[in-house]
């Protein structure tokens, strides 16, 4: 299983594959590192991991028009291609303060469900993957949403949504829009361009 961004005292550009800290599911370090473990993140990762075991990857973010549109009440709107895809698998969890407890796991997972992307309120995003790819490629997904929702509520005329039968039967649409390769048709090409910028995050 893979969460990033659990690591404290370093900066995202910071971060390479060597610096990430590797963790059993009591948040016991089983490699020797000199980093912390953010707590409140291991509470919501290991919750994930814990209720769906093909999870090999949970992304989460605190993104500004992430964090905008958890505090939404409508949530996500159903106003652009990029939410239709969303809207497939999404799901809601009501924020109860930072993630410290561990009584908390119990109610996420269950309003995670069988969802791959998740809305935390007031607080930020999450996805869930078999693969780090199939995770990046929903949190892309998902944060170009919001942002896009944010852009279309800030001209301050009314929406227009997608007609509701078009969001029914989205999962066979993503897969014969990546020609039955989901992340797979972006992944590669993503790792070209991190290693033209900076071949260093391998280390």
């Amino acid at each position: 299983m893979f969460s990033p961004s659990i690591v404290y005292g370093l900066m995202f550009d910071e971060i390479t594959a060597s610096s990430l800290v590797k963790v059993d599911m009591a948040c016991n370090k089983l490699l020797d590192s000199p980093f912390p473990v953010n707590p409140a993140g291991f509470v919501i990762h290991s919750a994930v991991h814990e209720a769906r075991p093909e999870a090999g990857c949970v992304m989460h973010t605190h993104s500004r028009a992430g964090v905008a549109v958890s505090a939404q009440k409508a949530g996500i709107l159903p106003i652009s291609q990029q939410s239709t895809f969303v809207l497939a698998s999404l799901a809601y969890h009501t924020y109860e303060g930072v993630a410290l407890r561990a009584e908390e796991k119990v109610r996420l997972q269950a309003d995670l469900g069988r969802a791959n992307h998740l809305v935390l309120r007031n607080h930020g995003l999450l996805t869930v993957g078999k693969s780090i790819p199939d995770a990046f490629l929903a949190m892309y997904t998902l944060e170009n949403t919001c942002r896009i929702q944010i852009d279309a509520m800030a001209g301050g005329t009314e929406l227009t949504q997608v007609d509701p039968a078009i969001l029914a039967g989205m999962a066979d649409v993503m897969r014969v829009a990546t020609a039955g390769l989901g992340s797979q048709l972006a992944w590669p090409a993503l790792l070209r361009k991190v290693e033209k910028l900076d071949a260093a995050y391998r280390t």
